[in-house]
């Protein structure tokens, strides 16, 4: 199994920025960081950026954060990065990164096909 290391959260104002990066280690051969996730308090977990197969750079957004956020990986596909932009207070959560097997394809918003998982930062955006 591949172990993650989410950084980059933080308190920020509304309006401002953040760039949360996901990095992996162990058996970085097995899966994939592809996702990101989120999870409000109270609320349930909510995907909010994934590659939609390790092959290919076509994306997948909620419509809660398109336009502002952005997924991207670095060359080797293995470090995740997530471009948050204009945040809102309604973006307050605890961010997740995962990684899944890289034969997967497809919009995954259960989070079922993805075996890792980092400890989650938090992104806390004032009002």
């Amino acid at each position: 199994q591949v172990q993650l290391v989410e950084s980059g959260g933080g308190l920020v104002q509304a309006g401002g920025s953040l760039k949360l990066s996901c990095t992996p280690s162990g058996r970085t051969f097995m899966s994939y960081p592809m996702g990101w996730f989120r999870q409000a308090p109270g609320k349930e977990r909510q995907l909010v950026a994934q590659f939609r197969a390790w092959i290919e750079d076509s994306v997948y957004y909620a419509d809660s954060v398109r336009g502002r956020f952005t997924i991207s990986r670095d060359a080797a596909k293995t470090t995740l990065y997530l471009q948050m932009n204009s945040l809102k207070p309604e973006d307050t959560a605890v961010y997740y990164c995962a990684a899944r097997p890289r034969h997967f394809r497809g919009t995954d918003d259960s989070g079922e096909t993805y075996d890792s998982w980092g400890q989650g930062t938090q992104v806390t955006v004032s009002s």
